[in-house]
């Protein structure tokens, strides 16, 4: 599957513009993980960040997301295991191992992209000026942002074996670099 073909699949699949956005913004970070270990395969690594919620606003118990996602999925035949692996294991409860570097990637940004955009939400310059330092002081506030999962942030960062000021960072260059049309 290309690039455009999943986003429109996403917007036929997400009406709400909220989660849409968190879907580009998660593909984004993906886009920049592909570039660091796999710079051939960006776009298989894009159509994975912009398909992993893909299911949530129609089916979002744990009973169903992303099961019902990954069968339609694999029944259009477009898009690989790899891919299919990797948003199984963003969702802990699906108990499939995060294996490859797609799966940890996806897994370490897809909450803490959701933060980042909380973060610029609240600040006069949005990502313009944002800091490693700032999202870390906002992660120790329990009720900002309450919706995000802390412990996948902390256990995205230990899977990739990197330091969390530097995910953070990455994560925050990442949507810099497309904040105009990520509105950010």
């Amino acid at each position: 599957m290309d690039i455009q073909t999943a986003r429109d699949l996403m917007r036929e699949w997400v009406q709400a513009d909220a989660l849409r956005h968190h879907m580009e913004c998660v593909a984004t970070c993906m886009t920049a993980a592909a570039a660091r270990v796999e710079p051939d395969e960006a776009e298989r690594w894009t159509v994975c960040g912009l398909l992993h919620d893909f299911d949530y606003e129609r089916h979002p118990t744990p009973e169903e997301h992303p099961f019902v996602g990954i069968e339609i999925l694999r029944e259009r035949g477009d898009v690989d295991e790899e891919i299919l692996n990797a948003i199984l294991g963003h969702a802990t409860y699906s108990g499939t191992p995060r294996e490859t570097p797609m799966a940890r990637y996806l897994f370490a940004v897809d909450e803490l992209a959701g933060f980042i955009v909380a973060c610029c939400k609240v600040r006069p310059n949005g990502i313009e000026d944002l800091a490693p330092k700032s999202v870390k002081k906002k992660l120790k506030t329990p009720n900002f942002a309450a919706a995000v999962n802390r412990d996948d942030i902390t256990v995205g960062v230990e899977e990739l074996g990197v330091d969390l000021t530097e995910h953070i960072q990455f994560c925050i260059d990442a949507l810099r670099a497309d904040r105009e049309r990520l509105s950010l």
